[in-house]
């Protein structure tokens, strides 16, 4: 059974005369602005917030930078400012508790440091100076000392005196091979490198190769990072520094352990972070995450405040009287998402822990005074609020929580996506991406329901011809409501056909919808070339509940290619589609459902999968993302293995025949390019037309943040792939 459903941005289109505009291009990517980072003043008069641009690099023309600059607005349309400029970028702006300054992170011969900038004149100071990367400046309650965290090596924690004065080593095994303890980490510097001299001697100019970058020695689990293997661990420790110039910063925490999300306590007695539960387990092995309170004193004890085995607690954020708690909890393994959970707060400790009822992934807790007039009529219980927000139903609502009866609102609708945002009692100020306009930032009351435009960043976007969705849905073979969308050519002519494009996301937990601004551009770009598009949410994908995300396990073919084909063959049924001309794509685990799909299916003309998996055993050993393969299938060596081999696109290779263009990125670890390389050759050596494109230097993450014109190049790719097959020119050739 379909359902239709009209998906109200369709009616909210701008009204311009459509011989004004232009259609979207390839290199308008360059002049979409990301607004984030939104904090307001404590006297709720001001706020600032991140400007993220793409800008030509002045050295090479033909190459772009990614620029963040922090803005000042007074909370009245068009009057933005920018608080910084030039050539490094500025991020991480924070309120001083008087208003009267900023600190952000500002790179310094390629490490980030902690800026003060007066807002009253005069230029912005650095505050720290240390030998290693600050980041997350967090202002004291009585605004004298800012915390921030910083990383450290496993070689830099061991010769760091300051963190590790007693020169300690983990209380966890390294896990070496032939050694029961961790003593092989410490070096005698009197033992001289000598290939031809003794053991020690051996020993110590193998290390000096490991030092010299000629040879990597892995013996930790996790050894894949995004774009190069890391056989050495990273910690993340806090720093405390006085507000002043010249002073020194000291650590908060030590250890062998990271630290996380810290939250000042409103007495400035101490912070609240997430660290892990068992400090005498592999951090690699340990996947249950505690919340801590940590002396402000410096002494580096730290007590436990929640924490269990088998859970992940995160995300504490504490209520500005200090008595009341809220955090993210989650089971540590398998398929899920984490819960809002509230607790009272008595000093450091926490009791009366509940659990708010919300089927969807909570995000960006933050706590606010309720406005006096809301207090009246609540009575004493009812002091603050929490609002947040959370992917749902093919967008990223505003959501407000009432700790006293634990009862959420949804306070904006399913066809934005609130980006960022900041709450002071009467008023929220929110970063929205829609279907109009990519990004801008608004001022809106506690109820969100009437919104004033501040920012005019991305004003270009009103000239060109933009396609809105049309929202449908899918009744599946689970009985599960299945969402999807379906846009038009920019520009649709009556009586023309058009090809279409079945475009799908990865994760497999993600969600795409109106109100996702990763896709804004890519969508555009595609009706703007004459392509309708159609994407989905199945099964398996975020934003829909646990239930809904938990309905591929063990199934990452059949079910999802279900559901986004069921939305394929209801978009082909739409007047303007020339069935003959379908085309399919998509990118990680997307990447994945193209080649399944393409396996399993002849439909579509040509088909381009972008840094997917496709042998799921192979995926165990090669990507970071390993996790996947136990959570929702089984180990190789188990007796449930055959599920791997019965679920990867490569088990169907010799059964596509679509024309299948492949892309990976060079160094993308996530998913690793043998998978790629796998199916390229496989389907080589069968005769199929393949082709196959590596990104150099590209990470998983290309299509989002990597290189500018390698964005393009991969955008441009897909449009022209696809034109051999579906465009004028492969027309008239089979018209012939």
């Amino acid at each position: 059974m379909r359902l239709r459903i009209l998906l109200l941005v369709a009616l909210t289109a701008p009204t311009v005369y459509a011989q004004t505009k232009s259609k979207v291009i390839v290199t308008d990517l360059t002049r979409i602005k990301q607004v984030g980072g939104i904090e307001l003043a404590p006297d709720g008069k001001r706020a600032v917030y991140t400007l993220a641009t793409i800008e030509t690099n002045p050295d090479q023309k033909e190459e772009y930078e990614y620029k963040t600059h922090i803005y000042l607005t007074n909370l009245k349309p068009g009057d933005s400012k920018a608080l910084t400029h030039g050539a490094e970028s500025a991020r991480q702006p924070v309120w001083s508790p008087d208003g009267k300054s900023v600190a952000f992170v500002r790179t310094v011969k390629g490490k980030g440091q902690v800026f003060i900038m007066p807002l009253d004149g005069g230029e912005a100071w650095q505050l720290t100076n240390g030998p290693y990367a600050a980041s997350g400046p967090l202002w004291s309650p009585d605004g004298k000392r800012i915390t921030f965290t910083s990383t450290l090596t496993m070689a830099e924690m061991l010769k760091d005196s300051i963190i590790n004065p007693a020169k300690r080593t983990p209380s966890w095994s390294l896990e070496k091979p032939g050694f029961a303890t961790n003593d092989f980490i410490r070096t005698d510097k009197k033992i001289k490198p000598n290939p031809d001299g003794s053991l020690a001697e051996i020993r110590a100019y193998l290390n000096k190769d490991v030092e010299d970058k000629k040879a990597k020695v892995f013996n930790r689990l996790n050894f894949q990072g995004e774009a190069t293997t890391e056989p050495e661990m990273n910690f993340t420790h806090l720093y405390s520094i006085d507000v002043r110039e010249g002073a020194s910063a000291k650590p908060l925490t030590r250890g062998f352990t990271s630290f996380q999300s810290p939250n000042w306590l409103p007495n400035g007695q101490g912070l609240l972070a997430v660290t892990d539960l068992d400090s005498l387990k592999h951090p690699d092995r340990e996947q249950d995450n505690a919340i801590v309170f940590i002396s402000a004193d410096g002494s580096g004890t730290r007590t436990k405040v929640l924490g269990e085995v088998g859970k992940s607690y995160g995300s504490p954020e504490v209520s500005p009287d200090g008595k009341q708690l809220a955090f993210s909890v989650s089971p540590s393994e398998g398929v899920n998402f984490s819960q809002i959970g509230l607790a009272t707060l008595t000093g450091s400790t926490a009791s009366g822990v509940q659990l708010v009822t919300f089927d969807r992934a909570a995000s960006n807790l933050t706590w606010t005074s309720v406005p006096v007039a809301a207090k009246a009529k609540k009575g004493p219980q009812g002091l603050y609020a929490i609002y947040f927000t959370a992917s749902s139903n093919g967008g990223a609502p505003l959501y407000r929580l009432d700790p006293a009866t634990r009862q959420v609102t949804q306070l904006t609708d399913f066809i934005y996506g609130i980006t960022s945002f900041d709450v002071a009692e009467n008023q929220v100020v929110l970063a929205k991406t829609e279907v109009a306009n990519p990004s801008e930032l608004y001022l809106t009351n506690t109820d969100a329901k009437t919104q004033t435009k501040l920012s005019n960043h991305n004003d270009w976007v009103a000239q060109k011809t933009l396609s809105f969705p049309e929202k449908r849905a899918y009744k599946n073979s689970l009985g599960q409501t299945v969402d999807y969308w379906i846009m038009k050519p920019a520009g649709i002519e009556a009586g023309k056909k058009y090809p279409l494009l079945l475009n799908m996301h990865g994760g497999p937990t993600a969600m795409w919808g109106p109100g996702e601004v990763s896709m804004w551009h890519e969508f555009q770009y595609m009706c703007s070339q004459g392509y309708g598009v159609v994407y989905a949410n199945p099964r398996g994908s975020g934003g829909y509940g646990l239930n809904f995300q938990r309905a591929n396990i063990k199934d990452w073919g059949t079910g999802p290619a279900e559901d986004v084909l069921a939305a394929a063959t209801d978009a082909a049924k739409e007047a303007w589609v020339d069935t003959s001309r379908q085309v399919i794509t998509g990118g990680s685990y997307a990447g994945y459902l193209t080649a399944w799909i393409v396996g399993h299916d002849n439909r579509f003309k040509a088909a381009f999968a972008q840094r997917g998996v496709y042998d799921l055993t192979t995926f165990l050993g090669e990507g970071n993302a390993w996790r996947l393969i136990p959570n929702y299938f089984a180990y190789p060596w188990s007796a449930e293995a055959k599920v791997l081999d019965a679920n990867s696109p490569y088990t169907f290779v010799q059964n596509i025949r679509t024309p299948l263009l492949i892309k990976h990125g060079e160094n993308d670890l996530r998913t690793g390019p043998i998978q790629s390389e796998m199916m390229y050759k496989s389907l080589k050596i069968l005769g199929r037309p393949v082709e196959y494109v590596r990104m150099p230097g590209a990470t998983h993450e290309l299509s989002r943040s990597g290189n500018v014109r390698q964005r393009i190049d991969r955008l441009l790719r897909i449009y022209e792939f696809f034109e051999r097959y579906v465009g004028t020119d492969a027309q008239r050739l089979t018209q012939k």
